[in-house]
């Protein structure tokens, strides 16, 4: 895929952060429609005034990820109001950062896992017959994290959530190849820390720079057309994953502890915009 220009693409979370960052891509290379999905109206209605004077054809709507009922709806309003939709990226998501006997039930565990999880499932079963039957090169882009990778303290429940979104995320690329629809791709993206305002206070371990959202937008941008089944960012997020494995836990827990800081990285959160 060289551009998405003429491309139908959808959003979420997309009212700032790196899903407006997403959506000025799109416009950038003339998509033929860009779909925006957020739960903050005020946000979305800045956000469509500037794609709109940058010359985008921007289509928003008001969507509570975390609600299958908002999802369902949306997506049908969706199919009926713009057609059926080539580029999709599952970029909405929270995190809650303490231990896990201090989370609420609700607004913390059914929370994270209802909009971390739940609903890039949700949000992908809706367009992925019409992907499938289109026969036009299609993308599912679903960002997880590099928490789905490496066990954390603090996190418990967010990286519960983004290990069950990548072991959904790569066996849904399997099945489209066994299944021989080859012409829609999916691409799991695993970064760290992220300089967004969800990671405030957050201490960045050793060789692990804490990214700009630029820095991420971009290397999946070009991920993204070439089909690219996994990213990972930095480096070391591989690093650590090979080290894991190949290490007796007991081992694997001290380095993470002492020598990469891992454990401690979550100390000092503060937390911010979801």
């Amino acid at each position: 895929m060289e551009t998405v220009a003429g491309k139908k693409v959808l959003i979420t979370g997309a009212a700032m952060g790196m899903g407006k960052l997403y959506a000025e891509l799109a416009v950038r290379e003339k998509a033929g429609a860009v779909v925006l999905w957020d739960i903050n109206q005020a946000a979305l209605d800045q956000t469509v005034a500037e794609l709109k004077a940058a010359g985008g054809t921007v289509f928003a709507y008001t969507v509570d990820v975390s609600s299958l009922e908002d999802i369902e709806k949306t997506a049908a309003q969706v199919q009926r109001e713009i057609g059926d939709i080539d580029l999709l990226f599952n970029n909405a998501g929270i995190i809650r950062g303490k231990y896990f006997w201090d989370h609420d039930n609700r607004r913390d565990i059914w929370a994270t896992m209802a909009i971390n999880s739940l609903a890039i499932m949700y949000i992908a079963r809706a367009f992925i017959p019409a992907m499938i039957t289109g026969g036009r090169q299609s993308r599912i882009i679903n960002i997880a994290s590099a928490a789905g990778t490496v066990s954390n303290p603090r996190m418990s429940v967010y990286c519960g959530s983004k290990w069950a979104a990548i072991g959904w995320s790569d066996s849904l690329r399997l099945e489209l190849q066994q299944a021989g629809h080859h012409h829609v791709k999916v691409t799991t993206v695993c970064p760290s820390y992220i300089s967004t305002g969800m990671f405030d206070g957050v201490k960045a371990p050793l060789m692990t720079p804490i990214l700009t959202p630029e820095t991420v937008v971009n290397r999946v941008w070009k991920a993204m057309k070439i089909g690219k089944p996994l990213i990972t960012m930095p480096w070391t997020v591989r690093l650590a994953m090979f080290t894991r494995g190949v290490l007796p836990l007991s081992v694997w827990d001290v380095i993470a502890d002492k020598v990469f800081k891992i454990y401690s990285s979550m100390e000092h959160f503060k937390g911010g915009r979801n």
